[in-house]
């Protein structure tokens, strides 16, 4: 049997059996009630059907009377180890795994701020929908007024929650934290030319960058290499040019032409730093000096 045959339902209940296998060791049918609220006899055939699919992952241990994963063990369904780690260390389920049955033991740091849900689905809501907005937004520099704006994306930039929209205001596109929007109203008209996001050039451009363990901070740059999955002692990342200033604050990634940056904290070097030119947010980037200004 391929799952391509087997129903949503019941691809849910075989993801939590592998799930529950995978991150705690073993299985057992009530749990499989318990979480599906089915019969054990329903439960008993949803782990015959894994059985049929993965044989060699499960093994039933008639004293304890769990289904113990095995050591031929390999997973029936893709954990993505990014979005795995995010539910775990925030116990979110979605429904095909074993979250909400046990409190795993996986941290994150918290978050310091966190954006109005409501403000968040208004925008989204435009964002499909392809309507401008009017907001009320606090600035660092102005303080408090009203924008109109026509919002593409909502953006996680590793410390906080940013809008990306075309701002009428200073016609061009910009970055907005979220939380320093306060009120949302959908406007009905059309967006212009010009006010969408195919015209947001730095965001529709791709930087290839090519990071590696930093050659004088770092005494063993095996490490380094081990810490980011590098091939050949570089990691090759494409990121958009709008996010790049970001990614290199964020990652501590010493932006110098000859890696002259001092510090524990730069593990990293951006070797092919030319790559960054015509990028906007770069005044972030860990010593960072525009070619002009070199010169």
């Amino acid at each position: 049997m391929d799952l391509k045959e087997i129903s949503f339902s019941q691809k849910q209940r075989l993801a939590y059996i592998d799930f529950k296998l995978l991150f705690t060791g073993h299985v057992t049918r009530s749990e499989v009630v318990r979480h599906f609220e089915k019969g054990l006899t329903s439960a008993s055939s949803d782990i015959n059907q894994y059985k049929e699919l993965c044989p060699d992952n499960l093994k039933y241990d008639a004293k304890e009377r769990k289904y113990f994963q095995t050591s031929a063990f390999k997973p029936l369904f893709n954990h993505d180890p990014r979005k795995t780690l995010v539910k775990l260390s925030n116990q979110i389920t979605d429904g095909f795994d074993a979250i909400g049955d046990i409190t795993f033991p996986v941290e994150a740091p918290s978050q310091l701020n966190i954006p109005d849900i409501f403000i968040v689905a208004k925008l989204i809501q435009a964002i499909i929908n392809e309507k401008p907005v009017s907001v009320i937004y606090t600035s660092l520099s102005s303080g408090s007024g009203a924008r109109e704006m026509v919002p593409h994306s909502i953006v996680d930039n590793g410390l906080r929650w940013h809008l990306r929209a075309f701002d009428r205001k200073s016609s061009s596109f910009r970055d907005f934290v979220l939380t320093r929007i306060t009120k949302v109203t959908i406007k009905e008209s059309p967006i212009d030319a010009g006010e969408g996001k195919i015209e947001d050039h730095q965001w529709t451009r791709m930087m290839p960058l090519q990071l590696v363990p930093h050659p004088h901070n770092v005494n063993h740059p095996t490490a380094i290499a081990l810490d980011y999955g590098m091939d050949n002692g570089v990691l090759s990342i494409n990121v958009r040019a709008a996010m790049v200033g970001y990614l290199l604050r964020r990652w501590n990634v010493d932006c110098t032409a000859d890696a002259e940056l001092v510090g524990a904290e730069y593990q990293l070097w951006l070797k092919n730093r030319q790559t960054l030119f015509g990028a906007e947010n770069l005044a972030i980037a860990p010593g960072y000096v525009p070619e002009m200004e070199e010169l």
